[in-house]
């Protein structure tokens, strides 16, 4: 059994304070690509074991967390596992295999992306009840971006981004997308820790928006200026969560396969991922 864990993209972020608990509160519009990274999983090698393998482009950073106790507490799909087996008191193991095609600390979402699929695959993989309260509060239990990529569709977030709602009339899927990563990883931490804590005004009912990380993530990574200057063409282009992943929007796959190709040839050590959105 497989899930994908799809590739999260902030289509606005707008920060509106920081809480007394040190949280951010948030404004967001959550969308997601067709791609992301990959889980699969199997019967494991003894009974009632959780094993772990990782492999892909951006794999060997997380390749000997495995299942040791540090693992347990760095590796969210290790979390999320153990998470959902303590709640239903799961006996019954699982081998799982993380092909690692997103880049570490990018702003789409990674590791809570695999988080979430992996609480959707187990969920079917050990027959448990597809009960979306218990599956929320385990999401929001790992991470504020968990719950969001537990649903992995267009949703507003609010709170720290996991006070999840509907979004009305939302007409982008199939939308050609292109993400683009210099890559250069920019923690979150240092991001938030570096925003101006100026309130520069609630979301609205549009989906696209600004992002108001930008400007502290440009500061700790310049090149995501040159990654926006390089995706100019695009009908709609932002900066992505706290970076350094940007992507662009084309009203066509023509447009965005011409950016693709020529953003390659300018910068062939950058990732891009040529998708669409869901």
């Amino acid at each position: 059994m497989r899930e994908t864990a799809f590739a999260k993209v902030n289509l606005a972020l707008h920060v509106r304070a920081r809480e007394p608990d040190g949280y951010h509160r948030l404004e967001t519009i959550f969308a997601f690509a067709e791609d992301g990274d990959l889980l699969e999983v199997s019967e494991p090698s003894r009974p009632g074991a959780l094993e772990l393998e990782i492999s892909g482009p951006f794999g060997e950073a997380l390749r000997t967390e495995a299942l040791s106790p540090a693992g347990e507490r760095g590796n969210l799909v290790t979390l999320a596992a153990r998470a959902l087996q303590d709640h239903y008191d799961v006996k019954q193991g699982a081998r799982l295999h993380l092909d690692k095609r997103l880049p570490i600390a990018s702003g789409i979402g990674g590791g809570s992306a695999d988080a979430a699929a992996a609480l959707r695959l187990l969920t079917q993989w050990w027959r448990l009840p597809d009960d979306r309260a218990v599956l929320h509060r385990i999401a929001r239990g790992l991470g504020a971006d968990v719950p969001a990529c537990l649903v992995s569709r267009t949703m507003r977030g609010e709170g720290r981004g996991d006070d999840l709602h509907e979004v009305e009339g939302a007409s982008i899927t199939g939308t050609p997308i292109l993400l683009v990563n210099p890559l250069v990883q920019v923690p979150t931490g240092p991001v938030f820790a570096a925003w101006d804590r100026v309130d520069r005004g609630p979301l609205g009912p549009e989906l696209l928006g600004r992002n108001d990380l930008e400007a502290p993530a440009r500061a700790v990574a310049p090149v995501i200026g040159e990654v926006l200057e390089a995706l100019a063409g695009a009908s709609f282009a932002r900066m992505s969560g706290s970076g350094a992943t940007c992507f662009g929007l084309y009203t066509n796959t023509v447009d965005r396969d011409a950016a693709t190709a020529r953003i390659r040839a300018l910068q062939p050590g950058w990732w891009t991922l040529v998708s669409r959105l869901k």
